[in-house]
């Protein structure tokens, strides 16, 4: 039995990791759009444009590192349910919110751009 006990409590990391991969991701997909979104614009006027060049350059790199850590995050929960370990609701909830937003911020940048500068204008 307390070879049991001990796997519970190493899965339980598990959990710890899908939610780190998720946020993961979703900083990297943030960063790779960065070259079309400019994150707090007032704030980083000035070096928007040498920023999003240079961004621009690794967006392709880190859209691969986003798509690898939702993978990775994805066999992270599977692999805690094959352990018995069920993981907890917010990690669930934020590993498909997070493969919702590297999905959309990679197929569809320029519409999300598009949006959040009508928002930011006061259109609607």
């Amino acid at each position: 039995m307390p070879q049991v006990e001990e796997k519970q409590q190493n899965n339980k990391s598990g959990s710890a990791s899908t939610v780190f991969a998720s946020l993961a991701a979703l900083g990297s997909v943030i960063v790779a759009s960065s070259c079309c979104l400019p994150l707090l614009p007032f704030l980083f006027a000035a070096g928007a444009a040498g920023t999003s060049a240079f961004v621009g350059k690794l967006r392709p790199y880190l859209l691969v590192a986003s798509v690898l850590l939702i993978a990775f995050a994805f066999y992270k929960s599977w692999r805690a349910k094959q352990c018995n370990c069920k993981p907890s609701r917010i990690s669930t909830v934020l590993l498909w919110f997070s493969a919702i937003m590297v999905f959309l911020f990679t197929f569809f940048p320029q519409v999300i751009a598009n949006f959040l500068a009508d928002i930011l204008a006061g259109k609607s």
